[in-house]
């Protein structure tokens, strides 16, 4: 027995996006954004389907959207193959979700913060060594935030070597699933406190 690969967008959306998911993308999320903290409690899954608000404007499809507890907005996506404009794509479906908060006659202190979370299984930022990496908009030579109102986070699964007895971090445990769940005939009996989700990966199995 092995298990299907997160990878894959049908998995993907199964562990992160479905209704009963709401509590292993708590985690996941606290994972990535606060670092295995417990900062995160609650969040609602969304229709990821970002319709347009103008006639004629784009359609943007995600994989994951959720509003979390602090009325913060998450996308996800999950990219395998470095398509030509994807960078462009990000910028434009987290512009887009921060955008369509509003309707017509709203306040724009309404807004609230969008987080673009993007797992890709290639190097977005090749002179980079980091694996998680988090972008804002900032002043060019001060460094002081703008805004926090979108934040870009990237994790380049090329970039985590780790093996499975290395593993330490929540975060880790997260990242490593992510890029080789696929290649382990069984969940890791040091995975037992890595709740909720190895109550449920049996959805996932397969023969090999």
């Amino acid at each position: 027995m092995v298990f299907i690969s997160p990878k894959t967008d049908f998995a993907f959306k199964k562990i992160f996006g479905s209704k009963k998911s709401k509590d292993i993308l708590v985690s996941f999320l606290n994972a990535v954004l606060y670092d295995g903290q417990d900062i995160l409690q609650d969040l609602e899954i969304l229709d990821p389907y970002q319709a347009p608000r103008i006639k004629g404007v784009k359609d943007s499809y995600l994989d994951v959207k959720a509003v979390t507890a602090d009325y913060k907005t998450v996308i996800i996506e999950m990219q395998v193959l470095n398509a030509l404009g994807f960078e462009k794509r990000i910028l434009y479906n987290a512009a887009k979700a921060f955008s369509i908060q509003l309707d017509v006659g709203e306040s724009y202190n309404l807004l609230n913060p969008v987080i673009a979370l993007t797992i890709t299984d290639f190097e977005m930022f090749p002179n980079s060594p980091k694996v998680i990496s988090r972008y804002r908009l900032k002043e060019t030579e001060e460094l002081t935030d703008y805004t926090s109102g979108i934040e870009l986070v990237f994790i380049e699964l090329p970039k985590f070597n780790k093996s499975l007895e290395e593993l330490e971090t929540l975060t880790d445990k997260w990242v490593y699933f992510l890029k080789s769940a696929n290649k382990l005939p069984s969940v890791p009996p040091r995975w037992k406190r890595f709740l909720p989700l190895t109550k449920r990966l049996k959805w996932q199995e397969k023969a090999s």
